[in-house]
């Protein structure tokens, strides 16, 4: 049963090198969590550039760029920065990143709710450029566990394994929950958080394990 065979395949991932760095990520995580509000605005500046791109371009520019660009540059500036770095979605981009400097104190605000689900409504309707996909990833990598970060890698896995009988072109939030729902069973029976059920099922799809 191709569900059983996921489950068997996470359980044995668990249990080699990719625990390991799994592991590995949830600490750098756990460490962002009690960072500043600047560490935690670079790292919502990075996951607004992941949307329709990669993890690794949003890396490459979270790293050259750090919070003193995010911040302060003009959006002009930004965007030739965006450009230069190689970065596809440059002006609209930008345009995203200095709108999100209207909530600079991020960190405060979001620990002011009750839980993760609470937070990610206020950021999908405060952030320009912030879908669920994206609050999730964002609260995810600054320490909140039990969001899924839905992208197309996950949604394959999903689907070859019966857990979806299609696969979805576009995801409302109403079908984003329900999918939430079918990862919640795969959580139960491995016994992981949201947060990590989504770096391992990434592996299987990249052979990566990025925040």
């Amino acid at each position: 049963m191709p569900r059983n065979e996921l489950l068997q395949r996470i359980n044995f991932l668990k249990q080699g090198i990719v625990g390991k760095d799994v592991k590995a990520r949830l600490q750098e995580f756990k460490e962002v969590f009690n960072s500043s509000n600047e560490r935690w605005f670079s790292e919502l500046c990075f996951c607004l550039l992941t949307a329709n791109s990669s993890a690794e371009s949003g890396i490459k520019i979270q790293n050259s760029l750090g919070f003193k660009g995010f911040s302060e540059l003009s959006e002009r500036q930004l965007s030739f920065e965006l450009r230069k770095l190689g970065y596809r979605f440059y002006n609209r981009r930008a345009e995203f990143i200095v709108s999100a400097r209207n909530h600079y104190q991020i960190k405060d605000n979001v620990l002011s709710f009750g839980n993760e689900n609470e937070a990610r409504l206020w950021l999908v309707e405060n952030f320009k450029g912030l879908g669920f996909k994206e609050a999730s990833h964002f609260l995810r990598n600054v320490g909140f566990k039990n969001v899924a970060i839905i992208d197309r890698h996950v949604l394959s896995v999903l689907s070859e394994n019966d857990f979806l009988k299609t696969k979805p072109k576009t995801i409302s939030p109403k079908t984003y929950m329900e999918i939430e729902k079918q990862l919640e069973e795969i959580c139960g029976k491995t016994g992981l958080s949201q947060g990590e059920l989504d770096l391992y099922l990434w592996y299987m799809k990249t052979g990566k394990v990025l925040k």
